[in-house]
């Protein structure tokens, strides 16, 4: 069932780009006179599963979701119809119209994902908001994980600055973000009532931005060890542990904090051991039991939002908007960021990459309307930002063609764009099979 929802939301997002990126090519071709003879969701080799025909332009389905397509009139594209630039071009075709219609007409997909990104942004914070736990009100300070603790992070650390930015908002992700986008080579932390600077290692920027890091916690907030829920036939349930019993021991030593009791308990794999707990903070109980083979008792811990008040951020609709454009816009940015550490080597270009597996289980296994939409604004930008690469068959290679055709006033030959477009359309879908390749790889690794 969790993959039904993951599939469903990918393929929800995925129509909805898709199909208003094509209505960008498609009305401003109508508008200029340009016929249209297909409009796609999807592409449609031999058959497809829908379609209809209302004027000149037959609408449908196509059977093979990797994208989807408008088929202009003479333009030479991915339909690759040979037959039909080998006749005298026409009025209505694409190849006679003026080079600044041209490039109106590929611009436009990717100004509508762009826009599309920005108004989605704006969209979900007008009505969600901008939920987040103040980091100073993160008063025990951070549980370390292992990437932490080897960058120089400790247990009990206040986070202060990464490289000279306050940290107001508890995040890990901010932390790993300026790290691997923007070379961040120092933290600032208060450990013991001291403030100390945390040197990082540039290796850390490929470290983090690997494929098998990329989801593993740097740190995360320290808390009381508070029972929220206990597994159904566990060894805490069966010793008698209760929801809301604080547990503060571990054969004797103390574990003020749940990461104490974690550190300690995964040593010990089925072994009998004693926990101390306190009931409705009078009544305190050592209960035996015997842990399990991965070093656990079967309890759940209350997150953060248990101990810490989170704050959350109201936008009225004029605040939204332009809250919108500048979250969409930081994203851009940070994705040309990304670019230029692959092409400085620092990171690898296959742990960035992932097919439709990995985009899906960014949705998550339960339909959540504030995350699909935020998805769903992130896939917007990403497909407007890669779809202007100029690699032809994509529109950034049309757009440079034309760009090219407006400087120097000569055209490329159909037969040379025929050839590039055939060149491009080759490399895009031997990139589209190699991060499916990827995925499964990933998925059987992470099985076996």
């Amino acid at each position: 069932m969790d993959y039904v929802i993951m599939v469903g939301q990918l393929m929800l997002s995925l129509s909805i780009l898709i199909v208003l990126h094509e209505m960008g090519h498609f009305f401003p071709a109508r508008l200029f006179g340009t016929r249209v003879e297909k409009f796609y969701l999807f592409f449609d080799p031999w058959f497809s599963l829908f379609k209809y025909k209302k004027g000149e332009t037959e609408y449908g389905i196509g059977w093979l979701p990797l994208g989807g397509y408008v088929k202009i009139s003479g333009m030479i594209d991915e339909s690759f119809d040979t037959e039909q630039m080998k006749q005298d071009p026409q009025p209505w075709e694409f190849r006679s119209k003026p080079a600044w219609q041209r490039l109106v007409i590929m611009l436009g997909g990717v100004t509508v994902n762009f826009i599309l990104g920005f108004f989605i942004y704006g969209m979900v914070l007008w009505y969600w908001g901008e939920e987040y736990l103040p980091n100073e009100n993160v008063k025990y300070g951070i549980f370390v994980d292992s990437l932490g603790q080897e960058m120089g992070l400790r247990d009990g650390d206040h986070i202060l600055a990464v490289d000279g930015k306050p940290f107001d908002k508890f995040n890990d992700r901010q932390v790993v973000r300026e790290i691997i986008i923007n070379n961040a080579s120092s933290i600032k932390v208060e450990r013991e009532g001291e403030i100390r600077q945390v040197e990082i290692d540039p290796k850390f920027v490929s470290i983090l931005a690997s494929h098998e890091n990329k989801d593993k916690p740097l740190f995360s907030a320290r808390m009381p060890f508070i029972a929220a829920r206990l597994v159904k036939g566990s060894p805490a349930e069966k010793a008698g542990i209760e929801e809301k019993d604080k547990i503060i021991a571990l054969n004797g030593k103390p574990t003020p904090y749940f990461s104490d009791f974690y550190k300690m308990a995964r040593n010990m794999k089925s072994e009998p051991v004693e926990v101390t707990v306190v009931r409705e903070e009078k009544d305190t109980s050592t209960l035996a039991m015997t842990t399990t083979e991965n070093g656990t008792i079967g309890v759940y811990p209350f997150g953060p939002t248990y101990f810490f008040d989170t704050k959350r951020e109201e936008y009225t609709l004029a605040e939204a908007l332009p809250a919108g454009v500048s979250m969409g816009w930081s994203f851009l940015r940070d994705q040309a960021k990304a670019f230029g550490q692959m092409f400085r080597g620092r990171i690898k270009a296959k742990d960035s990459l992932g097919g439709f597996g990995t985009i899906g289980s960014m949705f998550g296994n339960e339909w959540q309307w504030e995350r699909f939409w935020k998805m769903t604004a992130i896939l917007s930008l990403i497909l407007a930002f890669m779809n202007l690469l100029p690699i032809p068959a994509l529109d950034g290679g049309h757009v440079m063609f034309l760009l090219y055709e407006v400087v120097t006033g000569r055209k490329p030959s159909d037969k040379f764009l025929e050839y590039a477009t055939m060149i491009g359309f080759i490399l895009v879908l031997g990139l589209v099979i190699y991060a499916n390749w990827l995925d499964v790889t990933r998925f059987l690794g992470n099985w076996f």
